[in-house]
This record gives structure tokens, sequence and C-alpha cells, in this order.
């Protein structure tokens, strides 16, 4: 049997990068997939096609994570299309990096509101069919910036702090109803937001990383798998580093 077999999943933020990494590895694992995306339709409906020929349930949704009315119709439509919603990745989330002196309020307001915002929103409407049926994983994608923080990244390592401490605080409320709640914190990983840095960057990285390199979003989509399963059935509250051994 696989390790989410007839499970449902919403992951936000999936038609590209880890989000899509997570999406197609709980597929392969039986899961059926509810996914978001904001721009591509055309990627978005190749992630539908690759996920439903893998024998699963999937359905792409276009909607902003960070608009709570949005969200709100997401949840509600994703349980009338699969019934119910076993587990979430929030995933969705920008970067606008720049020193805190030319950091624009409104840039600041755009982080805020769509990396940690978000994850208010989500989480708000996926516990209730969770505490229906006394039984949920919600997965929230943090940073290794939210646990060190960054220089030019104070927004960015604002939003990904505050989803360690939601996340905590989600544990303690819902553990009562066998709902875990944990943190995955990625350290530089081989997506599009990290791509500029392989043009000269990388190698001052991997001085600080002990692996040497940049993670795969594969290898991140491993460790939301464990902690969508049962495998990780004692595990809640938790942040689980994914960085290579990143320091300093």
């Amino acid at each position: 049997m696989k390790l989410l077999e007839n499970k449902v999943a919403l992951v936000t933020g999936a038609s590209r990068g880890i989000g899509e990494a997570i999406a197609i590895k709980f597929a392969e694992n039986g899961a059926n997939v509810a996914f978001t995306y904001l721009s591509s339709d055309e990627k978005a409906k190749a992630l539908e096609d690759k996920l439903t020929g893998m024998g699963v349930k999937a359905k792409a949704y276009k909607s902003n994570a960070a608009d709570y009315p949005a969200a709100e119709q997401l949840c509600n439509d994703v349980v009338k299309e699969f019934g119910t919603i076993d587990i979430c990745v929030n995933n969705a989330g920008i970067s606008k990096d720049n020193l805190l002196l030319r950091l624009t309020p409104d840039q600041w307001d755009d982080v805020i509101q769509a990396n940690l915002k978000s994850v208010y929103n989500l989480t708000r409407q996926v516990i209730k069919p969770m505490m229906k049926a006394r039984s949920g994983s919600i997965i929230n994608m943090s940073s290794v910036v939210g646990v060190r923080g960054n220089a030019g990244q104070s927004s960015y390592a604002a939003s990904k702090a505050g989803i360690i401490g939601f996340s905590k605080s989600i544990a303690m409320e819902m553990g009562s109803r066998n709902i875990r709640c944990n943190v995955i914190a990625p350290g530089f990983v081989e997506t599009d937001m990290t791509h500029y840095l392989k043009d000269g960057g990388a190698e001052k990285w991997f001085e600080k990383i002990s692996l040497q390199r940049f993670g795969k979003p594969e290898e991140i989509a491993d460790v939301a798998l464990f902690l969508a399963s049962n495998m990780s059935s004692y595990v809640t509250g938790q942040v689980i580093g994914v960085c290579g051994g990143m320091n300093g």
C-alpha cells in the first residue's frame, strides 16, 4: 500500500519548484491532489494532466492564498470536489529582497501577506474538515532564513519566522484533535527563486553548506511526504531543516 493511499492533499503554489515536486511526490504515493497556482494556466494544466496520469484524482485551482475570501472559497470547492482535506501544504510565497532602508512599506506588506497571512488563511479553513475527521497533517513551508535571518531579507525572514511561531501554536491547539502541524525550513534549493545565485554567487554559499551543494525540490518533497504520512504520526510542532547542514 502506498503511503498516502486515498488521502486528499491540498498544496498551494504548486505549478513549479518545491510545490510541484511535492504534488508529484504525493500523487506517486497515492494521494488525490488539489493544488493552487497564480499565473500560468499552461503549467497548471500540464501538472494536472501529469498527476491524473499517475492514476489519482487531481485538480488545479487558480487562487490567491493571501486573499481570505479566496482561501475560504478554495477550501469549500476542494471539499465539495474531493470530499475532505487530509493534508495541507502551505507552500505559496514570494520574496522582495532589499536592505531595510530601501524596503518600502508596500514591499513589506506584500511579502507578509503572501507568505504569512496566506498560512493563516488556509490553515483556518482546512482545520474544519480535519476536526470533523479528527485527523490531519498541516505542513508549512518556512526557510532557514526564518531561523537565522539574512541581510537584505528582513521581510522574508520575518514572514518565515512568523510561520514557525504560528505552526507551533497550532500544533498545541489542534493536538487533542489528532491534527498535526509541522514546519519545513529549506536551505538553498534549485528553483526559480535561487537561479540568480548560480551566476557566480553559489560558491560563497557552498562554503557554508556542509554538503557543498544546493538542494533539489525532490529532497524537500521527501520530507513533506514523511510529515504527511503516518510515518510521522507522533511528530508535531517541529521545525525540520532541510538545508544540507547550512551554518553561519
